[in-house]
């Protein structure tokens, strides 16, 4: 293929990406806040509300390493339109679960939801899979950016989804599960139809001479290409520990805002801003990525969490500063994954790509539950000041780690740069 037509094929490619972004986001977005009010219901007990984030989390984090091996396999075409398909399996589910009320069948229906999560995560890096001299961080940006519409928008449909529910006779709080299931539906033909030719299969076409005859999709060879290559395993950190620090804090913010007085309409607001932060500056980092390097735009990510972390921190009991930090917050979230997103697409082989970039998905997911699976016990041990600051113990060891990477870089450069020289006679 001409390279005018891989030029042509790479604005397709993220045309249709940040399309069926758009849809899941919105498909899922409106779920997330539903489902813990659903196990709450269904399980007669309000400690089980948490539940439904931590399954739809595990799920998330389970589904990327296969969807992942298919997407090397079969190309992101099939993986991301079965990601999609089983996210509305996963909402028929949950309104089934309602009409039986079994509690059990709705944390696996919110397993399947996940799916549709880990098929959203892998929609960035198929923007980054053909070779072309287009700007990575851009291309990636811009797909997490298209996720903004669906993110924000969808947590609002609680009172149309009510409606629609109604009038179709389902058990209550489930009428949003039904624009789930539309949405996801839409998704899975946009990229069912979209993606043709497949970016994935292209660039594994172009790059075939450089291609191992079997290449091994597994756990372990993730991890042997890790060793091989550990800048892409410095990016993977660096978003894992970025998530964690931003779901540490920004679970046990709805909390806080609460028992300072704060209504849920405040709660809302405080979120929405947040969720802001995280996908509608996207580009912007893109653009700094590829102008300045994702390592320096990762560093400059953990000094925007340093901030949110600081303000919101000391600033606990006053909501303005609250929500100013939940901003930066997201902000700082959005700086690190798309400059480590970038960072990894570019840093290891195309027949090892799709392997660890499922890898990343999962520990990143990990990452976030473990951090929210903590932050109330901190929050009770320490208050909310104390989860605050904890939370800058990953951003120090982020920073600490970027440091060692830009002087291994540099030495790589430097033993390049000798190695290229003439040899004197």
């Amino acid at each position: 293929m001409s390279e005018n037509g891989l030029e042509f094929l790479q604005k397709q490619t993220v045309r249709t990406l940040a399309l069926g972004q758009i849809l899941g986001g919105f498909g899922l977005g409106s779920t997330l806040s539903i489902g813990a009010l659903l196990a709450a219901d269904l399980s007669g007990s309000v400690a089980w509300s948490g539940a439904a984030a931590t399954f739809s989390t595990l799920g998330t984090a389970t589904w990327a390493i296969p969807l992942s091996r298919l997407a090397f396999a079969r190309g992101r075409r099939v993986a991301l339109a079965l990601g999609a398909a089983l996210a509305i399996s996963g909402a028929a589910l949950v309104i089934t679960a309602a009409s039986v009320r079994f509690f059990p069948l709705l944390l696996v229906a919110l397993f399947l939801l996940g799916a549709g999560s880990a098929a959203s995560l892998q929609a960035r890096f198929a923007a980054t899979d053909i070779p072309t001299d287009r700007k990575v961080g851009k291309d990636l940006s811009l797909v997490v950016w298209a996720t903004t519409i669906g993110a924000v928008t969808g947590p609002n449909l609680f009172g149309p989804g009510e409606v629609v529910g109604n009038f179709l006779g389902l058990p209550e709080l489930t009428g949003p599960f039904v624009f789930t299931i539309a949405a996801q539906m839409l998704a899975t033909s946009v990229f069912w139809f979209g993606l043709r030719p497949d970016p994935l299969l292209v660039a594994k076409q172009i790059a075939s001479d450089k291609l191992q005859a079997k290449p091994k999709v597994s756990l372990a060879s993730a991890f042997a290409t890790l060793k091989q290559y550990p800048v892409a395993a410095y990016a993977i950190v660096s978003i894992a520990l970025s998530h964690m620090v931003m779901v540490s804090v920004m679970s046990m913010t709805p909390v806080h805002v609460t028992s300072h007085g704060g209504s849920l309409v405040v709660v809302g607001f405080v979120i929405s801003l947040h969720i802001l932060g995280m996908y509608a500056f996207a580009p912007l980092f893109g653009i700094l990525s590829d102008k300045i390097g994702p390592v320096k735009t990762i560093v400059i990510a953990q000094l925007i969490f340093v901030s949110a972390l600081l303000i919101a921190g000391f600033g606990a009991e006053t909501q303005n500063l609250v929500t100013l930090g939940l901003f930066l917050l997201g902000l700082g979230w959005s700086a690190a994954t798309v400059s480590g997103s970038a960072l990894l697409a570019t840093s290891v082989p195309v027949d090892q790509k799709t392997n660890v970039q499922g890898l990343s998905d999962s520990m990143m997911n990990l990452s976030g539950a473990s951090g929210g699976a903590i932050a109330g016990t901190l929050v009770a041990l320490y208050s909310f000041t104390g989860l605050s600051l904890m939370a800058l113990v990953p951003v120090v060891v982020i920073v600490t780690i970027s440091l060692l990477v830009r002087n291994y870089r540099a030495k790589q450069t430097r033993t390049a740069s000798i190695e290229n020289l003439p040899v004197p006679e």
